[in-house]
């Protein structure tokens, strides 16, 4: 990370954004890759110019998470159409909050200005600490799990200190024992003092994988297959339990009190799910951990796309608590710095919301995202694709490319963004307005069909053996008309309505 992150091309924005992505898609943890960054930024390692793009990105880069957890909902079409709709909601937002908020910094500089003028008053601030909420439940478990040395962690990240060429994060000594050593003033006197020295004390350490003969990527490893069989199972449970839990009366209940909206003030309703968002986030320290308990709610029926919209943007504020907490924790001249850039991260989902939130005909994300919905409860392997082109292929394709320098990065990329403005506008009008365009223009037939169509690719992903399953379940129905929960009866389950087609 510490390579990457003062690699000389991070001083393109561009780069610095996509770099932000890959970061935080790789350690699946906003809050990690910013308390990073906010670390690097007191070190006086990257400078906040270089690093407001970077952070921008890791906002993308944490919604990787969720859009992965929707995928266990994929062998139901129905859920998956609104799962995979509630979980890039949250894409759609912080790509269109980035497209936005970049442009205006880099012709204004506005949010580095607006920082700045805040932190001017702020060399009163000494340093802070960690809050702990959730963690001192969680820690006395993990604990006996694997600990890792952070101080190692940082000196790795810095490139300075004692510990830069340790070669493992885990932990060799746990506790340290005091050492008196006793110094004489002088060989005429008697007087002397004593010096207590903390040094670290021999198998001190009790957990799992402590003085292990396995390397740290092998423990990685381990750990990662682990947690992913904890999350899949836990998050398939939740689906399940809710399921059986959604019938009758009181299912119908519970749907219609989360979806609905304030007597008299209803505009009020969103603005409260905000905060909701915002202190559930600060609560369990990681919007992916909230958002990816959002999303098979949403599969199931229980939280519409429309609502769940404000509780992720709510999330999005409370993440950046951990940044906040972790610049105050610094010491020395640069602590202020990491204020400023923990602040940036702020204000960056703040002014975010107020461009997509507060005006109704600006929530373009709700939409996009059930357009991308739709498309993968049609074609299911695009999920996939979207997640592997979104997350890996495209900022892996910018970094290289500035590898060339700024100018094959302008080249090249300049003409593809205009011509996905280009299109991006013309669906529209075709949607829309077609009499507004030229008659060649109103439909895409005129191309050939794999440039406006996915069914090739569908008929060619279909035609793999390890799809006959859903060859013999799609046979019939390759079409989805409608999107509903099939029942014989409104009896037996009375939370989804027969001809409800909504998220």
């Amino acid at each position: 990370m510490s390579d990457v992150l003062n690699n000389e091309y991070v001083k393109n924005p561009i780069v610095g954004l996509m770099i932000g992505i890959l970061v935080t898609v790789l350690v699946q943890s906003s809050s990690t890759s910013t308390s990073i960054i906010v670390s690097m930024v007191s070190a006086q390692i990257l400078e906040v110019h270089t690093a407001i793009p970077m952070i921008m990105g890791s906002n993308i880069g944490t919604s990787v998470t969720n859009t992965i957890v929707s995928l266990t909902q994929v062998g139901d079409r129905n859920e998956f159409r609104r799962a995979f709709a509630g979980a890039t909601v949250h894409d759609m937002f912080n790509w269109l909050a980035v497209i936005t908020l970049l442009i205006i910094e880099i012709t204004t500089g506005m949010l580095e200005k607006l920082t700045t003028a805040l932190i001017s008053d702020l060399q009163w601030v000494k340093g802070g600490g960690e809050v702990k909420m959730l963690k001192v439940i969680t820690d006395p478990f993990t604990k006996l799990v694997v600990q890792l040395d952070k101080s190692v962690l940082m000196a790795w990240s810095t490139g300075k200190g004692p510990l830069v060429n340790e070669t493992s994060l885990i932990k060799k000594y746990c506790k340290k024992a005091c050492l008196e050593i006793t110094t004489t003033a002088s060989a005429t006197t008697d007087l002397s003092t004593t010096e207590c020295i903390k040094v670290p004390v021999n198998n001190s350490c009790n957990f799992i994988f402590y003085q292990t003969s396995l390397t740290d990527g092998q423990v990685g490893i381990i750990l990662l297959i682990s947690s992913l069989v904890i999350l899949c199972s836990a998050l398939i449970t939740i689906v399940k339990i809710l399921n059986s839990m959604m019938k009758g009366k009181m299912a119908v209940i519970i749907k219609k009190t989360i979806n609905a909206n304030i007597p008299y003030v209803p505009w009020l309703t969103g603005y409260i799910a905000i905060f909701v968002g915002a202190l559930m986030t600060f609560v369990v320290q990681s919007s992916s951990i909230f958002t990816s308990t959002l999303t098979p709610l949403i599969g199931i029926g229980v939280i519409t796309v429309e609502r769940s919209y404000p509780l992720t943007l709510g999330s999005n504020i409370g993440t950046t608590t951990t940044a906040l907490l972790a610049s105050m924790a610094g010491e020395g001249d640069g602590l202020v710095y990491a204020i400023q850039i923990a602040l940036v991260h702020l204000f960056f989902n703040i002014f975010g919301i107020l461009f997509f939130y507060p005006i109704p005909f600006m929530r373009f994300p709700i939409p996009l995202a059930k357009k991308l919905g739709d498309t993968t409860a049609k074609y299911r392997w695009f999920a996939i694709f979207y997640l592997v082109f979104m997350f890996f292929l495209m900022p892996g394709f910018v970094f290289l490319l500035s590898l060339g320098g700024s100018l094959a990065l302008y080249i090249v990329g300049v003409p593809l963004v205009i011509t996905l403005v280009f299109v991006f506008i013309i669906n529209i009008l075709q949607y829309k307005k077609p009499s507004l365009l030229p008659r060649f223009l109103q439909t895409w037939n005129w191309l050939p069909m794999p440039l406006h169509s996915l069914q090739p690719y569908d008929a060619c992903c279909l035609a793999l053996p390890c799809c006959k399953s859903c060859r013999v379940a799609d046979a019939g129905n390759n079409e989805l008309s409608s999107v509903e929960v099939p029942k014989d009866s409104g009896l037996e389950n009375q939370a989804f309505e027969r001809t409800d087609t909504r998220f």
